[in-house]
């Protein structure tokens, strides 16, 4: 199975921590090392690490960087000072998600892109079809390791291992060349869990030493390893989108709730503008809001979601919440149905199952 999938560096070490892999969009990752639940809670609790060396890196340089990415990008970079990362999306004409990604700003007229593994070669081809300026684009994703510290005790794990003051690096800021037990890191704080944590960005070969010297150190706090199965449950409890799911190239970052990584207002044009300062302006057509089961079954992807015997959206992500111990599930339905209190219908296995639209996200930290 997993001879024609891409490998990340880390693949010769999942055996060694139990590691089961399935084929995550043609890469062999994964999706648990013990359970997904144990795995969820030691995030919730302690701590997890996580292989995301699958992601893409973007390097882009040269002095129209800014006016480039502007045009590109639905968030506004103007305001990013250096060592400051940002949410954001890229999308089509019609408003349509080409993919969600942070945009990391190195220094002037330099900044690295990291996006999501399934769509590199796309998201690539689509950056570099629109480079008029003077700019270079260059994917450095085989170059590039990820690894992902998350939880309460991260932090203190984390800094026993490094003389950099992590307590330094505020959210959605990043620090780069810090050594971790001598390897050279950037070192980022945005998260995917709904939990405090760092993202830590190595060359790919030095990544395996790095995984297991935070393995050994994080024992005695109860750190494990942590696959697919549990970053999906931990980022859709805390409402953090996931491309495929919550964004489409035909869901735009308005529907999916991201309205506040898009700026129609900003200087400069960018691709989709017109169709998303509508939607802001006026509503999008359609929502995501969060449903708990009232009546037993799962809610899964694809899942058809029904108001009475009016088809009205579908389920972008459920499953039954290892935290709440309740199955509940994010649903994309037309605006006019999608307000707290109401009940709608979710069609499991062809039959029609009540569930109650609720307030999201579903879990935050306190």
């Amino acid at each position: 199975m997993t001879a024609s999938l891409k490998k990340t560096p880390l693949f010769d070490l999942y055996k060694e921590s139990g590691g089961k892999t399935i084929d995550f969009g043609g890469w062999a990752l994964p999706v648990q090392f013990s359970s997904i639940k144990k795995e969820h809670e030691a995030v919730r609790t302690k701590a997890g690490l996580f292989d995301v060396s699958h992601m893409g890196e973007v390097d882009v340089r040269g002095k129209d960087s800014l006016l480039y990415l502007q045009k590109m990008m639905t968030n506004d970079l103007s305001k990013l000072k250096n060592n400051e990362a940002l949410y954001t999306a890229m999308c089509y004409e019609n408003g349509g998600t080409v993919d969600d990604l942070l945009v990391y700003k190195l220094k002037d007229e330099h900044y690295l892109l990291v996006i999501n593994a399934s769509n590199i070669d796309k998201d690539v081809a689509w950056l570099q079809k629109h480079v008029n300026e003077d700019v270079q684009v260059t994917d450095i994703s085989p170059k590039i390791a990820q690894l992902a510290i998350q939880g309460p005790k991260a932090e203190a794990i984390l800094q026993r291992m490094t003389e950099t003051n992590l307590s330094q690096i505020p959210f959605f800021h990043f620090q780069n060349d810090v050594h971790i037990k001598g390897i050279s890191a950037l070192v980022s704080r945005t998260g995917y869990t709904g939990e405090d944590g760092f993202e830590l960005y190595c060359q790919a070969d030095h990544a395996p030493v790095l995984w297991n010297e935070i393995l050994e150190e994080g024992k005695k706090e109860g750190l494990i390893p942590c696959g697919l199965g549990a970053r999906d449950t931990l980022r859709f409890e805390a409402k953090l989108a996931l491309y495929g799911q919550e964004l489409t190239a035909e869901i735009t970052p308005v529907e999916a709730g991201i309205g506040f990584a898009v700026r129609p207002e900003k200087e400069t044009p960018f691709i989709g503008q017109k169709v998303l300062r509508d939607q802001k302006v006026n509503g999008a057509p359609r929502k995501l809001v969060g449903v708990e089961m009232v009546e037993r079954g799962i809610p899964r992807h694809g899942y058809p979601v029904f108001s009475g015997e009016e088809e009205i959206g579908f389920v972008t992500t459920g499953t039954q919440s290892p935290t709440l111990k309740k199955n509940i599930g994010h649903v994309l339905i037309k605006k006019e149905h999608a307000s707290i209190g109401n009940e709608v219908l979710v069609e499991i296995r062809g039959k029609k199952v009540k569930a109650e639209i609720v307030k999201t996200p579903f879990y935050k930290r306190k």
